[in-house]
Parts: C-alpha cells; structure tokens; sequence
C-alpha cells in the first residue's frame, strides 16, 4: 500500500490560511476523553437510566436520537394539553426522556472550569480560518467564542445568531464592523447544546455567561419551554431528516456546506458511514484542497480518507496529511 507522508500542521498551515475548518468529535476528544462515548444513548444504557417505555419509544422510530424522541413526546404531550386530553404516560415519558438526556449530558459534558485553560489555544487556531463547521453538540467551541470576545485583536469570530436568533442574511456577517478588520463565521450542522426550539419550532441560543451556560441549558430543558437542537445520534439518512425539520440546520446544510472555499481543513473526523450527508453536501462546494488530521502514523486511515475524498469530491482535488498533536493545530500549544 501507498505510504503517505504526514506532515506536522507548521509546515502546510500557511496554505490553508482563510480556508474553511471541519471539527469533528476526535477534536472534542483531544480535550477531555469523557467524549470518547459514541453516543449518549449508549451512555444511558450502561447506566440503567432508560426504562422501557423510553425503550419502546427508540425501538418504535428505529433511532438512537435523543433530541429526535424527546422532541416528539414533548409535541405529543403538548397536543395533548392543548386538546384537553388527559394522557399522563406520554407526558411522563417526555419527563423521563428530558431527565435521561439531562443526566447523560452532565454526565460526560465537562464544565467550563474543566476546559478553560484549552480556550486561548483553541481560539489562536480557528481564527486563522474563514468558516468554522463543527459536527459536534458540545460547548466547547461556543465557550471559545465567548473567549474571543474579550480578546483584543479586531478579529471577531460570529455564530450568526447576533440577537440570540439565526441571522437569515448570514454571509453579511462576514463584513468587519465598528473596530473589526476579520471575521469567522462558526456553523452547527447537527446543532448544538446552546441552540434550541420552542413548541411553534422557533429557535433561538441559550444566553448565559461561561461558567453557567451548561446549568442554564440544563434549567431550559427541565423548564418544559424548549427542547434541544442538536442532532447526535443515527445513520446518515435518519440525520438528514432531522435537519430538514430545522430551518437553521437545514440552512446550513444548503447553503453553508455547499459555499465553502476551495481550501478546507478537516480535524478530528473519521469519514464514517453516518456522516456520508457532510461529505455529499461538500462535493457540491470548491473545495480543491483538503488536508486531514491523522492519530499517530495510521496509514490504513490515510488510505481510506483519501479513496473517499476523491470518490466524493473528484480525483481533482490535492488531499493532504497532518500530524494531529501537531504543535499549534486545535488545542495543541505551539
């Protein structure tokens, strides 16, 4: 087999300057390992918290999705009350759903005392970059905008929901404003824990200051007034669905994926099978030029990446490797 050379991230990162960046859940690892569960559903397993009506429920819609169930019970339940139709097991279920999504949350999200020292870091790399894409529902790439916020460097890296709401004109964004002189955009393909929708699906970001934020989350949910808006578990066509019932998901996905510079970094993203979606929304982009993080010296990966970038995004397309504890790369010091 081919042995390709893997560069340290110092060597090719000028070329990838203002390019586009892809987070994916090995970049949530590389900060604290309790995101090494491959799902909150098999969290919840493990610790005996799904009873079996909550069983039923997954078993039922062929999911692993907990924002996908407990946003269904809860539609349910609401229905329910408005109609006068006194149905006390559904609303119980949505309790018991809300409450097993609550406890595995706390569970394995870190709190921000736990991460902070990885934000300077963390927000010195993104802000070399255009677009910012994380596939993954955590804080922690929030938690560094909040950072970057304090930081005195004319640079502002943006969410697009400047008032707490999506920003439909979102490529306006990008201009600097007041003492601005660059900017990065920060997307959420499959949502995120600060992102939310209220019964008449309208969806707004949780506010909150660093070191509550988590809490405050938590506090909506319990609240009976929002449920999330992330999407983590599932094959790639039952992820798809769930995107296409947000306005804000499905917008990223037409429009952001889809507008990407011709240089894109890719970190911590494994390609797989589940997130065949992400890939096939990229093919559609100008992306020329990619370059991957690899773990170590795995060239089987190496091999694999690059047979399927291509198959994706055409054989035109330079594909590159680089060290992933790179000094400099994500939350790696320099």
């Amino acid at each position: 087999m081919l042995q390709y050379e893997i560069f340290k991230w110092s060597d090719i990162s000028s070329v990838y300057f203002g390019g586009s960046l892809l987070l994916g859940n090995g970049a949530s690892m590389s900060v604290d390992s309790r995101f090494g569960y491959s799902s909150l559903v098999e969290h919840a397993y493990q610790h005996n918290l799904l009873n079996e009506d909550i069983q039923k429920l997954f078993k039922f819609f062929k999911t692993n999705d907990f924002e996908l169930i407990l946003r269904l019970v809860w539609q349910a339940s609401n229905v329910n009350r408005s109609l006068g139709i006194h149905d006390e097991r559904t609303h119980q279920a949505y309790i018991r759903v809300r409450e097993c999504l609550i406890k595995s949350v706390r569970s394995i999200h870190p709190e921000y005392t736990e991460i902070s020292r990885h934000l300077p870091v963390i927000y010195n790399f993104i802000r070399d970059f255009d677009t910012v894409i994380s596939l993954n529902y955590d804080l922690i790439l929030y938690w560094t905008i909040m950072y970057g916020r304090g930081v005195n460097d004319n640079h502002a890296v943006k969410d697009c929901f400047p008032t707490g709401r999506f920003y439909d004109n979102w490529r306006y964004l990008r201009k600097p404003i007041y003492n601005e002189r660059s900017t990065t955009l920060v997307f959420y393909p499959h949502g995120s824990l600060v992102l939310a929708r209220d019964n008449v699906e309208s969806e707004s970001k949780v506010i909150s200051n660093e070191r509550n934020l988590l809490e405050s989350i938590l506090q909506q949910w319990q609240s009976e007034s929002v449920v999330p808006l992330f999407v983590s578990e599932g094959t790639s066509s039952q992820k798809v669905n769930s995107i296409r019932s947000s306005n804000y998901l499905n917008t990223v996905h037409r429009e952001v994926l889809t507008g990407l510079g011709s240089h894109l970094v890719i970190y911590g993203w494994g390609l797989g099978e589940q997130d065949s979606h992400i890939l096939e929304r990229l093919s559609s982009s100008w992306v020329r030029r990619v370059a991957v993080s690899v773990y170590g010296n795995d060239q089987a990966y190496c091999h694999r990446v690059f047979n399927q970038i291509h198959q994706k995004l055409g054989h035109h397309v330079t594909v590159e490797f680089f060290r992933s504890d790179s000094p400099g790369c994500w939350n790696i010091v320099a």
